[in-house]
């Protein structure tokens, strides 16, 4: 918590740029402190696949979810790919709560 405000890190793949601004409004609009990713590389922002980038990135996510309170997965349709996966099982092993966008399927 900031002051009386909760801090909320959005995670999930970058295809889904608009749903992440669409949470990211919405949470704000609730009250909440809202993190969210810096490009969208499966939405158009090139310069995530070059040398370097994506591994800096990824590592700049995770101290993202260390400032945060909890973790808000953007799952369209339920997916949940190998980075958000991994951030979800750090935030889980680092006391983090974690929500979901769409309810999880199960198998």
């Amino acid at each position: 918590m900031v002051g009386k405000f909760k801090v909320v890190t959005l995670c999930g793949s970058t295809r889904f740029k608009e749903q992440f601004l669409e949470a990211q409004k919405r949470l704000t609009l609730e009250g909440n402190i809202v993190i969210s990713v810096g490009l969208f590389g499966h939405s158009g922002d090139e310069e995530v696949w070059t040398e370097g980038t994506k591994e800096m990135l990824d590592n700049m996510h995770k101290r993202k979810i260390d400032m945060a309170d909890s973790i808000y997965v953007i799952n369209v349709g339920g997916y949940i790919g190998e980075s958000t996966r991994s951030e979800i099982e750090y935030a889980t092993r680092n006391g983090k709560e974690v929500e979901y966008l769409e309810p999880l399927k199960k198998d």
